[in-house]
């Protein structure tokens, strides 16, 4: 994941962030949030060691009610940490492995005779719950792939001319392997658009390696999810998600973000930059990093630590760049270190 924390930051601008702090901190009350957050990030820290950055980054999509493509290798506890963030939370849950031979319809439902009433019912599919883990989304190929963009983006599914609503919260996480590529299907630039968030999970450095071998070593339990406990209601998430769409927002930082967003389209290494849909992303999820840090205001360090995950998926690399190694996570870098940061 990249390392926001080695960014240098001008004296001035810290007296500034606690004037402001000094300023707004009254006008909402965001004391329960980040206690109940606190809460879930301890539940999840029972089993999860390290991998900070990507539970920070599912508590903003949490809270900005989007949906998440994790990617890492295997074994670096991108399943299972999404697992017990559903587990903190009293909300239904689904998973589901996908594989080449998944249809639309193991996913969505579908309707089945009904021969007491000589009718058809519609039987609905794993899809229908609040928190969605979908295994390696890119195991299956376009047409099932493609059965989630209605429910992604509009929250709702149509079977049979029948329109059915997905019960709030609703959440999406999915989970892909970026170095095997016999059997999958890439998915489609509309398809990650869907996604508020794609969180790259690296390695644990040394210490935290020594610590999983010893939390493995001394847990006597079979299943390690039994020690989290339920710490947020449906009601309560509902709650936060509302109270943070209220977070302040000057308006010259929305201008910030308009900038970055226009720099991927004029970037010459970009073959493809963000769309608007990215720019309200990023304006989400710039509140949810606030709302994380306790502020009812978001600030420059908000929106630069979100434009990252918001982003990397959303910019194609032209070829040639892309064959000397240029990364989107490089370009984005380079686009926010030239653009002056407001204060």
């Amino acid at each position: 994941m990249e390392n926001l924390e080695n960014q240098n930051i001008e004296p001035q601008s810290s007296i500034n962030l606690d004037k402001k702090e000094e300023q707004f901190q009254s006008r909402i009350d965001m004391i329960e949030l980040r206690t109940s957050l606190e809460k879930v990030k301890a539940e999840i820290g029972k089993v999860i060691v390290g991998q900070e950055s990507m539970i920070e980054h599912l508590l903003a999509a949490l809270l900005s009610n989007g949906h998440v493509l994790i990617e890492g290798v295997p074994g670096v506890a991108k399943t299972i940490t999404a697992k017990l963030l559903a587990k903190t939370i009293d909300v239904g849950f689904s998973r589901i492995q996908f594989t080449p031979d998944l249809m639309p319809s193991d996913i969505l439902g579908t309707s089945i005779f009904n021969v007491k009433n000589s009718e058809f019912e519609f039987k609905q599919g794993p899809i229908f719950s609040n928190f969605i883990l979908i295994d390696e989304i890119n195991r299956s190929p376009a047409k099932t792939q493609a059965a989630l963009f209605e429910v992604m983006e509009e929250r709702q599914i149509t079977m049979d001319g029948t329109r059915y609503m997905m019960e709030e919260p609703f959440l999406v996480v999915a989970t892909q392997n970026p170095i095997e590529h016999e059997g999958t299907y890439r998915l489609p630039e509309a398809q990650l658009d869907r996604f508020l968030f794609k969180i790259n999970v690296g390695y644990p450095n040394l210490d935290q390696e020594i610590a999983i071998i010893k939390n493995q070593h001394e847990s006597k339990k079979e299943d390690k999810t039994e020690v989290v406990n339920k710490v947020i209601t449906a009601q309560q998430l509902k709650n936060y998600q509302h109270l943070v769409k209220e977070i302040i927002v000057e308006s010259h930082l929305m201008e910030y973000i308009a900038k970055i967003i226009i720099n991927t389209r004029e970037n010459q290494f970009l073959y493809l930059g963000a769309s608007p849909r990215a720019s309200l992303a990023l304006l989400s999820a710039s509140k949810a990093f606030a709302a994380l840090r306790g502020r009812d205001f978001v600030t420059p360090e908000d929106i630069k630590e979100a434009s990252y995950a918001v982003l990397r998926h959303r910019v194609i690399v032209s070829p040639e760049r892309e064959m000397e190694g240029l990364t989107a996570d490089e370009i984005i870098r380079q686009i926010l270190e030239g653009i002056e940061i407001p204060r």
